[in-house]
């Protein structure tokens, strides 16, 4: 297997991070030293590495999750992150997620105004070799911003370093529309200025990424209600053509589908992962030397999705320390809505698209090292027929091979993962023999699932009458039907599993699939162009199909409107930290919409939750809190 190595987490020792500063600022009593330090190449080098540290925060982990993917349409949860996910009493200014946050994203603005800042001192460089370096700054600085804008709102823009600006104790708010002209405007530089390739530094920002971020900006610039709005959709539209028509030349391309498999399933096989056509911009995790923040411990977004192996699913065979395949079940709590099962996913058993499958595990296998045996006791409990009493569920774990290829040398997990051995159907009932949960997006009728040897939970279990999720007032069974449903399976290759807990593949920020349809929607935007936008839209649809169920996947152009592109948007991007923005952008983020598609919210609040609380550790370390207020709560 090729080794690749990663460089830009890198520390800049002379910086101190604001992660937990409890203000924007942060001194350095030698404005010389920094001069010294970053006059050469090297030292100017480690800073802009440095620069790429909040990446590892906020992907991956369940700040970023909660904040950019939940409290929208697509989850629900119970008891993970409860502010974000129902914006119940935990979202307000002590919430520590939201320190993260805010200190984290202005934390690495500080790191690029810095790099900005001393770029123009650094000796041995031409200025082409400055300027391309400096852009990475410029990238990360409007990535951040851009961040920090839809959270909070109009809060504090800087461009000086604090080591230079000093501490501001009378900070002032900026306009949404001025954090976007310096967003823009950084990301043009970028865009002009960096490299189309970054050579075998993996991760490292590259022209595709900046426009990329580019189309996105200009498109969730729209949102602001100006009286230009729609030229910020024609210049979207622009910009994402720019990357689509040229995607050769920006070293970029989707995955194409062949007869057996989706260009959709090729995206997130494991074997692709370390060097992915369809990444523009990605948190890259050294899986050789663990040199990443947390070293090793990275990859842990399946963890917060996965279903209860532990309890619900090891009374059926599953055993969690055994799971690696899927994750370890005891940081658990994001479960799909039924508006994502149901109606953003067409519920059937064999789709023409293949995004449901690939996105979620809905099979989860016996992974005792031993057959596991059905009781009487468990027949009872759940309903299940007389005749199933007895019945053997296959092992599916394999026992340590050394002849193994895989990377890690960690045998014991990789290969004794659940799904390795024993998937087959010897009985011929439609359903491999190792199966011990089943969780399918579409409903199977009472007395099949009756009959089925392994516990079946599907929609019309998991949900309510009126869309909630079952509990245990709602549904004699509630209590156990509450904990299974499919389970991410996005950032699961079993390739880079490196123990039941811990996953070392690349997470994408931004792909080109998004980019596809940024396009379709500044499209519609723009001038309502749905021929346009059809074109780009089918060209997603086509790729997450196999190449002899393309034509089911096509849609006609005037089927393709704006709340079109938005569930195109789920069913392509569910659980990749977009879909709060989403709908932001979309104005969706209202009692009504979330009232219609996730029922488990039952307390949001327009008037202030379009915005996040600003942290009270900032409002107690200013001396104008007043003038920034709460946003509201």
């Amino acid at each position: 297997m090729r080794k690749v190595y990663i460089k830009i987490t890198t520390a800049a020792i002379l910086l101190i991070s604001l992660f937990t500063a409890c203000s924007l600022e942060e001194t350095n009593p030698s404005t010389v030293d920094l001069e010294v330090a970053y006059t050469s190449p090297e030292g100017f080098e480690s800073l802009v590495n440095y620069c790429y540290d909040g990446l590892y925060y906020f992907y991956g982990k369940i700040d970023g999750i909660g904040a950019m993917e939940m409290g929208t349409d697509l989850w629900v949860s119970e008891s993970k992150e409860s502010g974000f996910t129902l914006y119940d009493s935990k979202m307000n200014t002590e919430l520590g997620t939201l320190r993260v946050i805010w200190n984290g994203f202005y934390a690495t603005v500080n790191y690029c105004n810095t790099a900005i800042y001393y770029a123009d001192l650094v000796e041995d460089y031409s200025e082409e070799e400055k300027n391309a370096k400096v852009a990475e700054a410029y990238f990360l600085r409007a990535w951040s911003y851009m961040h920090l804008v839809e959270q909070f709102g109009d809060v504090v823009l800087r461009t000086e370093p604090s080591s230079i600006a000093g501490i501001d104790n009378y900070p002032t708010r900026s306009s949404e529309p001025e954090f976007y002209d310096l967003i823009i405007s950084d990301l043009k530089f970028a865009c002009q200025h960096l490299p189309v390739n970054q050579g075998a530094e993996r991760g490292r920002v590259a022209k595709k990424a900046a426009y990329g971020m580019l189309a996105k900006a200009y498109l969730q610039r729209t949102r602001l209600g100006e009286a230009n709005a729609s030229e910020y959709a024609k210049l979207a539209l622009e910009t994402a053509k720019e990357l689509i028509d040229n995607q050769a030349a920006y070293n970029c391309a989707l995955y194409t589908s062949d007869d057996t498999k989706s260009g959709y399933s090729k995206l997130w096989d494991g074997l692709n992962n370390k060097n992915n056509s369809e990444f523009l911009f990605l948190e890259a995790v050294d899986h050789e030397g663990f040199l990443n923040p947390d070293k090793d411990n990275r990859g842990r977004t399946r963890q917060y999705y996965l279903m209860d192996l532990k309890t619900v699913g090891a009374e059926w065979g599953t055993a969690e320390k055994n799971c690696a395949w899927y994750s370890r079940a005891n940081d658990r709590g994001f479960k799909p809505t039924k508006y994502l099962m149901t109606e953003i996913f067409e519920p059937v058993k064999d789709p023409a698209d293949t995004r449901f499958a690939e996105t979620f595990f809905t099979e989860y296998y016996n992974s005792r090292w031993s057959d596991y045996t059905i009781s009487q006791s468990l027949v009872d409990k759940y309903g299940k027929d007389q005749s199933l009493v007895g019945h053997v569920i296959k092992n599916t774990a394999w026992t340590y091979d050394p002849g193994n290829d895989y990377y890690f040398g960690q045998t014991y997990y990789r290969i004794n993962a659940s799904g390795n051995v024993n998937m087959v159907d010897e009985d011929g009932n439609g359903y491999l023999d190792g199966i011990s949960v089943f969780t399918p997006n579409y409903t199977i009728p009472a007395e099949e699932k009756a009959l089925l040897p392994f516990l079946c939970v599907d929609p019309s279990d998991m949900y309510d009458a009126s869309g909630k999720w079952v509990s245990a007032e709602t549904s004699t069974l509630g209590t156990y039907y509450k904990e299974c449903y499919p389970s991410m399976r996005k950032f699961s290759s079993l390739y880079w599993i490196y123990n039941n807990q811990k996953w070392e593949g690349d997470v994408p920020i931004l792909r080109l699939g998004e980019v596809y349809l940024i396009a379709a929607e500044a499209a519609l935007r723009y001038n309502n162009d749905q021929a346009a936008a059809a074109q780009y839209v089918n060209a997603i649809r086509q790729r997450a199909s196999v190449t002899g169920r393309a034509g089911e996947m096509a849609v006609a152009q005037g089927e393709v409107d704006l709340d079109f592109v938005l569930a195109e948007r789920a069913r392509e991007l569910a659980g990749e930290q977009t879909r709060w923005y989403d709908l932001k952008r979309y104005g969706k983020l209202t009692t009504a919409y979330l009232s219609e598609t996730n029922p488990d919210i039952t307390t949001f609040e327009p008037s202030k939750h379009i915005v996040r609380p600003i942290p009270q550790s900032f409002l107690d370390a200013i001396a104008n809190p007043d003038e920034f207020g709460t946003n509201g709560y």
